[in-house]
């Protein structure tokens, strides 16, 4: 673990050092990492962006170039340090969260779980777990959205594709949404990534992809050619209103580890879109959205699952098939057009 703060180094091994089958070494500083890396090389690297006398990207860089190893980005989220932080994923990090913000009550337990999760998270992307990651009890999506009774949707005509990802989403996430037309129904996702990332995300994406990209706000309305990632430290709702439907945002408790919840995400859409929806689930570690992506299918939606040759991590999609939640297996490259497509078979089965 590299950072030159010598609080946040030990605030963070103290988390980690929780945790029985991880050991932990630090270095002030990126140079001082790279030589302790040559005398026991890591299984996972945890660094800052700005550090003195190399700064944590041309670190990445270096890693990546001359040792690969999964890496995750801790960073303290300041605004000038947010786009560095898109750039080390597109390098080659696996992962960025926040740091621990010490003496804020009840942060730094949920500090410890996303910690701990993002370690294991990135250590099972490069196949280097040596130990199965045993889960801690964890909430399910009832903390957030009460699982009622599916209501009938009279003549909806909305149509809404919903996407849960973790590890590895945001270049999959990329592929996915360049490869819709601007015309698209619009697509909510549920990306696990931390408060104040997201945004600088959205804006990546909005500036590639011919369909508009963006955060969500409270009352944002769905609308075709549009795409609305929930943002950092939300849960993320789509809800029917006499108007249509509109996006709601909850920071309600972590549920399946996260927040936000692709669990809470699919369940929402299960309760409001039903049939008019199809899921789609991507490379990620655990089984958040594996339950949602379940109900989404009783409610009659069509599900999608990311192929595990062009998943960084199998975890959530794995998860989900093996519920029979999931009715196609696509490769990343075909998932945007097979999605489209279930478009099609649902407006056949309603027509009959």
């Amino acid at each position: 673990m590299v950072d030159d703060s010598a609080t946040v180094r030990t605030v963070m091994q103290a988390i980690l050092s929780t945790d029985a089958r991880v050991r932990v070494a630090t270095a002030p500083d990126a140079l001082i990492g790279w030589a302790k890396m040559q005398k026991e090389a890591p299984d996972v690297v945890v660094t800052d962006l700005e550090m003195p006398r190399m700064d944590g990207l041309t670190f990445i860089r270096k890693i990546m170039a001359e040792a690969p190893r999964p890496i995750v980005v801790c960073s303290g989220l300041a605004t000038r340090g947010t786009e560095l932080a898109m750039r080390a994923l597109e390098e080659g990090a696996v992962e960025v969260i926040t740091k621990p913000k010490v003496g804020v009550r009840d942060f730094l337990h949920e500090s410890a779980v996303i910690l701990l999760d993002a370690v294991w998270s990135a250590s099972q992307a490069q196949l280097r777990v040596k130990y199965p990651l045993v889960p801690e009890p964890r909430r399910t999506a009832d903390a957030v959205l009460p699982n009622r009774v599916l209501p009938v949707l009279p003549g909806a005509s909305e149509r809404v594709i919903a996407v849960g990802a973790s590890t590895g989403g945001p270049e999959a996430l990329r592929i996915f949404l360049k490869a819709m037309p601007a015309d698209c129904p619009p697509i909510v996702i549920a990306q696990h990534m931390p408060e104040g990332f997201t945004r600088a995300f959205a804006d990546r994406l909005n500036s590639e992809c011919s369909i508009g990209v963006k955060e969500a706000s409270p009352g944002d309305p769905l609308c075709s050619g549009r795409a609305f990632i929930a943002p950092g430290n939300f849960h993320m709702l789509v809800e029917r209103t006499r108007a249509g439907l509109v996006i709601q945002l909850s920071d309600g408790p972590l549920v399946s580890r996260h927040r936000p919840s692709v669990d809470v995400l699919f369940r929402s859409v299960a309760i409001s879109v039903g049939s008019k929806a199809t899921g789609v689930i991507m490379t990620g570690m655990g089984d958040d959205g594996a339950q949602g992506m379940l109900e989404m299918k009783m409610a009659g939606a069509i599900n999608l699952a990311q192929d595990e040759a062009s998943c960084v991590v199998f975890g959530m999609p794995k998860e989900a098939i093996a519920r029979g939640a999931v009715d196609f297996v696509v490769p990343l490259q075909r998932l945007a057009q097979m999605a489209l497509r279930c478009f099609e078979k649902q407006e056949a089965v309603t027509s009959q």
